[in-house]
């Protein structure tokens, strides 16, 4: 199973704080997972980013120190970048590395980015800390205006019914209530693991995947074995990759991810 598609089996729970309290200005800030960078970079507080995970794949990080991945941060590390914040998305695997960054005296800002909706209000807390409201607001209007041209842009087109396979062994595929399927409605695509399961990620049996009976299989972050078709039982069904990782990274490129999952449905 990929890293993300274990951070999206266990992440859990609801905004916290660790930590000492956050300055009123922040000058300076480490990031533990690629979507929370994105987040600082699309506030416009690019100079302000001082450390990422080993994960992000965005250019404006390529020169920043690595401070581990999502599920092991190095605490010395982070510490080593004298940050006034970090941001995290809490997760129990990553929740001792954590909780230890916060008791060497880094506050510390866990944000849920399980939903939209949690996505949304990420985005106006670090705006809200970082002390860029307005540009908070912007990134959250811009992100629904996408969502409404895409729902018009379907608007009477056939459904699809659609598999969104982000992990294979074990096979790790979107529910409905989650960032990923409520994109994918927006798209125009009914979910075919809606019966099996309404968490926002979880596991489902090669035999469930049969009996969901997709028109397509989108594969969001992971390949296929060489020479082999994704799903056993399945070898007839369309496969569709992404055009690229938006949708790995629950964050403002979610505008991005949606005409991923609209050229994924309808090539």
């Amino acid at each position: 199973m990929t890293c993300l598609a274990l951070a999206l089996l266990l992440a859990a729970g609801p905004r916290l704080h660790l930590g000492p309290p956050a300055p009123a200005q922040v000058r300076r800030v480490v990031t533990l997972a690629p979507a929370l960078s994105e987040m600082v970079l699309a506030l416009g507080a690019q100079e302000r980013l001082v450390g990422v995970t080993r994960f992000d794949d965005d250019p404006r990080t390529r020169e920043l120190p690595r401070i581990g991945g999502y599920n092991d941060p190095q605490p010395e590390a982070v510490l080593a970048l004298r940050p006034d914040l970090a941001l995290a998305e809490p997760a129990p695997a990553n929740r001792g590395p954590v909780v230890t960054v916060a008791r060497m005296g880094v506050p510390v800002e866990a944000f849920p980015l399980s939903t939209v909706a949690d996505i949304e209000q990420a985005v106006e807390g670090i705006a809200q800390l970082l002390g860029v409201m307005p540009r908070g607001r912007a990134l959250i209007e811009e992100l629904e205006a996408s969502r409404a041209r895409a729902r018009s842009a379907a608007a009477g087109k056939p459904r699809v019914r659609a598999l969104l396979v982000f992990g294979l062994e074990p096979l790790v595929v979107a529910g409905t209530t989650g960032f990923a399927g409520e994109l994918l409605a927006d798209a125009g695509g009914d979910n075919a693991a809606a019966a099996t399961g309404e968490k926002p990620f979880f596991r489902l049996s090669a035999e469930a995947a049969v009996h969901a009976r997709p028109d397509v299989i989108v594969l969001c972050g992971v390949d296929a074995p060489p020479g082999r078709a994704p799903l056993p039982g399945l070898e007839k069904i369309r496969v569709a990759r992404l055009r690229s990782t938006a949708l790995m990274h629950p964050g403002p490129r979610l505008a991005e991810a949606l005409d991923d999952l609209a050229a994924a449905l309808r090539p």
